[in-house]
C-alpha cells in the first residue's frame, strides 16, 4: 500500500530532477563558448541638420495660423505670439522648439508620417521684392 503512494510521489520528482540535470549540462556547455554578440546596426543621423532646419519656414502664431490648436509633440496649446513651424507639404503646425527637437531626430511629420525632404521644397526668397 505504501509503495504505490511513494511511486506516485517519487517518479515525478525523479523526472523533474533528470530534466534539471540536463538543463544544467546545457548551461554549462553554453557557458564554455563566448556569448554571441548581436551585430549592432550603425546609427545614422536620421533627422534634419541645423542647416536644413533653418530652411524650413518659421511663423508667429497669429489669429489665423496655429492659434488655438494643440501642438502634437508636447500636447500644449499654441498661443498667440508663440513662434511656430509649419511643415511644407502637409502644413501641420507645431511650436518651433517642439518641431526642431522632433525633426532633428526624425525626417517624418509626427502627425501624418509624411517624409520631409528639404531638397524638394523651394521657399520664396522674401528679401528680393521683385
Amino acid at each position: 500500500m505504501l509503495t504505490p503512494i511513494l511511486q506516485a510521489l517519487l517518479l515525478p520528482c525523479a523526472g523533474m530532477g533528470v530534466v534539471f540535470v540536463i538543463y544544467l549540462i546545457l548551461l554549462w556547455c553554453a557557458s564554455g563558448n563566448a556569448p554571441v554578440a548581436m551585430p549592432e546596426k550603425p546609427r545614422s543621423k536620421k533627422g534634419l541638420s541645423a542647416e536644413e532646419l533653418q530652411k524650413l519656414p518659421k511663423i508667429i502664431a497669429g489669429k489665423d495660423e496655429l492659434t488655438g490648436t494643440e501642438c502634437p509633440v508636447c500636447l500644449e496649446e499654441i498661443e498667440i505670439g508663440q513662434p511656430g513651424r509649419l511643415l511644407p507639404g502637409c502644413n501641420h503646425g507645431f511650436h518651433l522648439h517642439c518641431a526642431d527637437a522632433w525633426l532633428s531626430e526624425n525626417r517624418i511629420c509626427p502627425v501624418c508620417r509624411a517624409i520631409l525632404r528639404t531638397d524638394e521644397f523651394h521657399f520664396p526668397d522674401h528679401s528680393n521684392p521683385c
